[in-house]
C-alpha cells in the first residue's frame, strides 16, 4: 500500500479523563506522521456533518450530545490528521472495534471505552474508515493550511469581509 493520511479524533470523554497523552503514546506505535493537529469545540453543524451517514439511527441523537460534548460537560476533542504507510489500517488496528466490549483489551477502545445503559459506545476515539471517508473527514476537519502537507488539491481563495478573531 503507499502513503495516506487519516482522521483521528479524541473525543470529549478522551479528554476529560486525559487520557491524551496515554492515546497518543499508543498512536506513536504506528511509526505514522502526525501532519495536523488541533482542538476543536464541536457544535452541531459539524457533528451532524460528520456523522451524516448514521442519521437514520436511533443512537443519533445522543451521538451527536457525545461528540459535542453534551454527556460529558467538556465541548472539546482533539483531531489530528497521521500520515504514512498504509495509515487507516495501522490506526484502526490500535484503536480496536468500534464497540469497546469486543475491542481487544490491549487497544484503545478495549481499554478505555465503556457502553453507557443506553446502549451507546463510548469509543473515546474516532479512526477514519476507508481512504474516501479519510479524505471526506479531513476536509471537513481541517483546512489545507492546518495541515503541514498537501494532501489533496487546493486553491487560493479571498474571503472578504469574513469577521475571524485575532489575537488584541
Amino acid at each position: 500500500m503507499e502513503n495516506e493520511a487519516t482522521l483521528v479524533i479524541i473525543k470529549p470523554d478522551g479528554l476529560k479523563k486525559s487520557l491524551t497523552g496515554n492515546i497518543l503514546s499508543r498512536l506513536s506505535e504506528t511509526k505514522l506522521k502526525i501532519i495536523g493537529a488541533k482542538v476543536v469545540r464541536v457544535d452541531i453543524e459539524l457533528a451532524n456533518k460528520h456523522y451524516h451517514h448514521l442519521q437514520k439511527e436511533s443512537f443519533y441523537p445522543e451521538l451527536t450530545k457525545y461528540i459535542t460534548g453534551q454527556l460529558h460537560g467538556e465541548n472539546r476533542v482533539m483531531a489530528l490528521v497521521y500520515w504514512g504507510k498504509d495509515a487507516i489500517k495501522k490506526v484502526r488496528a490500535i484503536a480496536g472495534m468500534t464497540n469497546p466490549e469486543q475491542a481487544d483489551p490491549v487497544s484503545i477502545r478495549g481499554a478505555y471505552g465503556r457502553i453507557l445503559t443506553t446502549g451507546l459506545f463510548e469509543n473515546v476515539i474516532h479512526a477514519s474508515s476507508s481512504s474516501d471517508e479519510a479524505e471526506r473527514e479531513i476536509k471537513l476537519w481541517f483546512e489545507p493550511d492546518e495541515i503541514v502537507s498537501k494532501l489533496y488539491p487546493s486553491k487560493e481563495v479571498v474571503k472578504d469581509k469574513t469577521k475571524k478573531e485575532a489575537w488584541a
